[in-house]
């Protein structure tokens, strides 16, 4: 007589890691310097509240994003805290040389030995204009497991070869690598290959669950894992009240419907209702877009956070809160870390 198989107990927020992903937003009426300034300031405080890990993300020629020298801002950061992983979310690999990248990680790995992550993307972070200007030619993108791999081959010791071009620092560290994606490209790559993969669902929604499933399907175990892990991606805007957090949240509205227009703009200033700023069509594509977003009051954000994590089965979330005062972007991370931790009311 065999026994009934008992299901999996539901996982509680507590039972995953928290993460933040940062862009070292500009404010209107900031400049650079203030945002490099409040991401240090997060930095430390997600650190000593026991978040995992601290990730920027690489984009170029936006004018209300400041992380675009990720690797020397990844260093920054990483100087200013004791115990949190930073790394970057991501590095969009076709812009760059592999051997630089492998440099510049084993650099960041040599200077804070356990702490450093690799999140790889086949994006350009930028429009084509600023695509040339970075890279010199244009690549679709199908090139990056090429350049994925020589990359990883930067990494791993050959002592018997003595004309390879080798990485120093690099070589024989211990860097983890992770894939990014949107879509299903880079899932089905993470997969095959064995590795961590991140979806970016702060901005992705359509194509979450389904690129979620392809990773898991995919996968091959491999020397860097045994198993699937998936972190995800998630716009979270908390506050005191379901109320404040949504005109909070007009900030992202306004970002993202900059987007929309093909007018990327800075962080801007709450308004009280977005009535008169779009279009009915408008407010659909931006909604759409930030469909998985999580807005609202501990309790509202407590529930929704639940509820994304039963959906996306992540092992870990990614979480991306900005708004134009930094006070109310540190108050909105520490409610979700209320919330994480049970402590919330």
């Amino acid at each position: 007589m065999t026994e009934t198989s008992q299901p999996e107990s539901k996982r509680s927020l507590s039972d995953i890691q928290l993460s933040v992903l940062d862009l070292a937003s500009i404010r209107q009426g900031g400049n650079a310097a203030e945002a490099f300034r409040n991401s240090m300031n997060l930095a430390r405080k997600v650190d000593e509240w026991g978040f995992n890990r601290y990730w920027l993300a690489e984009h170029h020629s936006i004018p209300g994003v400041a992380s675009s020298a990720t690797s020397v801002l990844i260093g920054h950061i990483a100087s200013g805290t004791s115990r949190i992983r930073v790394g970057s979310g991501g590095i969009m690999l076709p812009n760059h040389a592999p051997l630089v990248i492998a440099e510049q990680f084993g650099t960041l790995e040599s200077l804070y030995p356990g702490r450093i992550d690799l999140g790889l993307g086949r994006a350009p972070g930028s429009d084509q204009k600023t695509s040339r200007a970075l890279r010199r030619d244009i690549h679709s993108g199908q090139d990056f497991p090429e350049l994925l791999a020589e990359l990883r081959a930067y990494f791993k010791p050959d002592p018997d070869d003595h004309s390879r071009v080798k990485a120093v620092p690099g070589e024989g560290l211990s860097i983890p690598i992770w894939l990014l994606g949107s879509s299903d490209f880079s899932a089905r790559l993470a997969g095959q290959l064995g590795l961590p993969f991140a979806f970016a669902g702060q901005f992705a929604p359509t194509y979450m669950l389904p690129a979620l499933s392809l990773y898991r399907q995919s996968f091959r175990p491999s020397a860097v894992l045994d198993k699937p892990y998936a972190m995800v991606g998630v716009q979270v805007c908390a506050a005191d009240t379901d109320e404040q957090a949504e005109r909070l949240a007009t900030s992202l509205y306004r970002r993202f419907l900059g987007l929309i227009r093909n007018q990327p703009t800075m962080t801007l200033p709450p308004v009280d209702s977005m009535d008169g700023y779009w279009t009915p069509q408008e407010k659909y594509l931006v909604e759409s877009q930030l469909s998985t977003a999580i807005i609202g009051s501990p309790a509202t954000v407590k529930a929704k956070l639940e509820r994304f994590v039963e959906l996306t089965e992540a092992d870990e979330l990614m979480i991306l809160s900005d708004a134009y005062d930094q006070n109310d972007r540190i108050h909105s991370f520490e409610i979700i870390k209320n919330v994480w931790r049970g402590e919330s009311k």
